[in-house]
C-alpha cells in the first residue's frame, strides 16, 4: 500500500486577512500599483476589495496634483484594521 501526501505550498488568506493587508499598505498612501504588489493581489482581486472599501468608507481614493490617483486608509479603516489586528494577535499569537 502506497500513502501519498499532498501539501500546498501555503494556504490561501482569508477575506480578513487580504482587507488587512489592503488596509495596511493604503495606510501610507499608495497608487494602485504599488497597493496591488504591496497586498499581493491581481489588479481584478484588488479592484473588487477597493471598491467595496470605498463604498464602505474605510479608504478614500484622492485625486493627487500631477493627476495621479492615490489611495488613502481612513480614521474608520485605521480602527477596523486595529481591531482586526488584535483578534488576529489574539487567535494565533
Amino acid at each position: 500500500m502506497v500513502v501519498v501526501l499532498v501539501f500546498r505550498m501555503g494556504r490561501r488568506r482569508s477575506e480578513a486577512e487580504v482587507l488587512m493587508d489592503v488596509l495596511g499598505v493604503a495606510s501610507k498612501g499608495v497608487r494602485v500599483t504599488h497597493l496591488m504588489y504591496g497586498a499581493n493581489l491581481s489588479y481584478s482581486t484588488l479592484r473588487r476589495y477597493l471598491f467595496a472599501a470605498v463604498k464602505k468608507g474605510l479608504i478614500r481614493k484622492v485625486h493627487s496634483s500631477d493627476g495621479a490617483v492615490v489611495y488613502w486608509t481612513t480614521e474608520k479603516g485605521e480602527a477596523l484594521l486595529k481591531r482586526l489586528r488584535a483578534a488576529d494577535y489574539s487567535l494565533f499569537g
